[in-house]
């Protein structure tokens, strides 16, 4: 948003309607692309997604008109969503049993550390202010998922076997109900993970009043405790049962919103910064705790020869709760305090009643941290 309103004359209404409109249109991106993974596997359409994001990002030095940048907006946000749609495979196909949390949790822990270096970096382009610093990121974004598509070519390309039973296609996946719940309690998840970028900053600095370093403040302390902690919580919780550790990660996320809520109370500033920060703590934990196990039960639900399409629908979950986040956060925060956190509160209550039903009737779910699968011990 920064970058088109420094290097273009349109204004942010527009700019927002083009990002909006790319986001939307993006939405059927990673279902579109399941049946493509479970066919000739995830390797050639992860680097598909790589190479239309450095096209996108490249476009973004060029663009001057709306339609412009929603073109080049759109490379950018489909290439996410199909990322996002099958990393998952490889990783579930690549990490041996037992061990896929651990993998989740690492890969986690490392995105986390790059969305730290990109912050720095554009925040060193902001300060700078320049045209030239400004296309520097740009390049440099672009140049990063070049070297995304190079590094994938040394990860081998794992297919399904022939013989595997691939029948029903998606009819077969939306007619499986157990998963379609862990699908449910995947949105419940993802509404709590975009509470970071869009509530908790404009919150703190903005109804609160406190000083904008805050805001900094809490990305900095979510971005070190997911990067440097989640390895070694993941590695704490060896042996517990999956569905209760979800469980978990939504009470310290309600701990959270409950923090947030109470820091309007507060009427010392200095005090009020201390709850914030002690509320960012809760939730980042309920982020640590949910992020890897989420990702492996999505993951191990999953038939190997549909797993590309079921995993594509579960990250539908989180794409549209990431097209819906921004308005619908924005307008509890509006009513005020009580009306976001409450409500957040009411989405953590009903993220932590799927995930103890899903503990019921998903078998990967039922299953604890670390040990291998009753199917695992078959393959």
């Amino acid at each position: 948003m920064l970058y088109f309103l420094a290097t273009t004359s349109l204004t942010l209404v527009q700019i927002g309607a083009a990002l909006t409109t790319a986001g939307l249109l993006a939405l059927p991106a990673g279902p579109l692309v399941g049946g493509l993974v479970d066919r000739y596997g995830a390797k050639p359409v992860l680097q598909a997604a790589n190479l239309a994001q450095a096209l996108g990002f490249a476009g973004y030095l060029v663009v001057g008109q709306t339609w412009q940048i929603a073109i080049c907006a759109w490379l950018n946000s489909a290439g996410r969503a199909v990322f996002f749609s099958c990393y998952g495979v490889t990783v579930t196909a690549l990490a041996a049993p037992g061990q896929r949390e651990r993998w989740f949790g690492l890969l986690g822990s490392v995105r986390n550390l790059g969305y730290a270096l990109g912050g720095l970096l554009s925040a060193v382009a902001v300060t700078v202010g320049t045209h030239g610093a400004y296309a520097a990121i740009v390049v440099v974004n672009a140049l990063s998922y070049v070297a995304a598509f190079v590094l994938m070519r040394a990860v081998p390309n794992v297919r399904p076997e022939t013989a595997q039973d691939a029948a029903g296609g998606w009819g077969r996946v939306l007619r499986d109900r157990r998963y379609l719940s862990l699908v449910a309690h995947q949105l419940c998840f993802a509404v709590s993970l975009f509470a970071l970028n869009i509530a908790i900053p404009v919150y703190a600095v903005d109804v609160l009043g406190l000083p904008g370093w805050t805001a900094g403040a809490v990305f900095t302390l979510n971005t070190l405790m997911v990067g440097f902690g989640q390895g070694i919580v993941v590695g704490w919780l060896s042996g517990r049962i999956r569905s209760r550790v979800l469980v978990a990660g939504h009470a310290c996320f309600a701990a959270g919103y409950l923090l947030f809520l109470a820091a309007d109370r507060v009427a010392a500033p200095a005090l009020a910064v201390g709850v914030v920060l002690l509320g960012a703590g809760s939730y980042t934990f309920g982020e640590i705790l949910g992020g890897p196990i989420t990702s492996t039960v999505a993951a191990e639900s999953a038939p190997d020869a549909l797993r590309g399409r079921y995993l594509a629908l579960n990250q539908l979950a989180v794409t549209v709760a990431g097209a819906v986040a921004p308005a619908a956060l924005s307008g509890l925060l509006f009513n005020g305090a009580a009306s976001i956190w409450l409500t957040l509160v009411g989405v953590s209550v009903l993220g932590a009643t799927l995930a103890t039903t899903i503990g019921k009737v998903v078998p990967a779910a039922q299953s604890r941290i670390g040990g291998v699968q009753p199917a695992d011990l078959h393959a």
